[in-house]
């Protein structure tokens, strides 16, 4: 990929090495897991702190969960606990040989809601990228438990990726599957080379920018690039939901995808939703968004789609007020 975006440049190229050198060589703090509380097979559900109602983050299976808990003061889950909730983070964590026919739908029905069950009274969802996704699901089958869902760039509507992705990504597919089958899981490995291939010019640019990047911006450049470059394996059954119920077949978005039995249909939630969704994702881009209706009369907070950004101000304040208000 580095050849064929700097092939006219060897100055370009050289740039981009030498970025990547600066992130590998890089000081990392270390890194400390809040405790677990609730376990359900290899799932936790983290305990962040924080009185108040229980407001629950459910990150992506794809990447690791620390996204939501990047840094101080840049941790979205401690921003909700000093905010006045009690904020959990689901952490996935490693599938072992035992999960590989444990599918999406699985991981919704036996993993999420389970620990969710646990937690007294009502509870707000907070669902990130393919969290989401199973987020809407969970709040499905957990009914009257849920007081309340939002998402964060959470795809829906698979065809929104468009038919050269899609087809790329099967291709991708056809070639990587008898491996996954073999091993029982799908290796990030295999994702990272799905959402290079989405933007390839991106993924080189940033790069030759942080070979010269200020001190300052290194340790949020090296924090996010470990984020995104790291992750326990799927299960092998999660990646045929990924590849083929999801992103082939587009079931959520053509109405047909079900779990523990249920058509999961968000507009149709009796509970207050709210969708952030990015203008500039590459991995999750606008066009998948679900687009929930305006539904006022289910309360203060469910509305429509909203744009959202990195800053504070464009998403953690927003998000919070949104919580505050279906959460009383």
């Amino acid at each position: 990929m580095l050849r064929s975006e700097t092939a006219a440049s060897p100055q370009r190229q050289a740039a981009a090495l030498a970025g990547l050198r600066r992130y590998q060589e890089a000081t990392r703090p270390p890194r400390r897991m809040r405790p677990a509380r609730f376990r359900k097979g290899a799932a936790r559900l983290r305990d962040h702190g924080g009185t108040g109602p229980h407001v629950v983050f459910v990150p992506s299976l794809i990447n690791p969960p620390f996204v939501l808990d990047l840094a101080p003061g840049r941790s979205l889950v401690e921003h909700a606990a000093r905010a006045g909730f009690h904020a959990w983070l689901v952490d996935w964590g490693t599938p072992r040989a035992q999960d590989a026919a444990l599918d999406l739908a699985g991981h919704v029905a036996e993993r999420l809601v389970p620990m969710v069950r646990r937690l007294d009274g009502p509870v707000v969802l907070v669902g990130y990228c393919l969290g989401g996704t199973l987020a809407l699901a969970a709040a499905t089958l957990l009914d009257d438990k849920v007081a309340g869902v939002a998402t964060i760039a959470a795809p829906w509507r698979f065809t929104g990726y468009g038919d050269e992705a899609r087809a790329a990504m099967a291709s991708l597919w056809e070639q990587a599957e008898p491996a996954c089958r073999a091993m029982g899981m799908l290796p990030m490995e295999v994702l990272q080379t799905a959402f290079w291939r989405l933007d390839p010019a991106r993924t080189i640019a940033k790069y030759e920018a942080f070979a010269t990047a200020a001190d300052a911006a290194v340790p949020l450049f090296v924090a996010l690039e470990d984020w995104a470059n790291a992750g326990a394996p799927m299960t092998y059954a999660a990646g045929v939901d990924m590849f083929d119920t999801l992103l082939a077949e587009d079931r959520p978005g053509a109405g047909r995808w079900q779990v523990a039995g249920r058509t999961i249909d968000p507009p149709a939630l009796s509970c207050p939703t709210i969708e952030y969704v990015s203008l500039t994702d590459r991995i999750v881009p606008a066009a998948t968004a679900i687009g929930l209706p305006d539904r006022r009369d289910l309360g203060a907070g469910h509305v429509g789609m909203i744009v959202g950004g990195r800053a504070r101000s464009q998403l953690w304040d927003p998000l919070m007020e949104w919580v505050a208000g279906v959460a009383k």
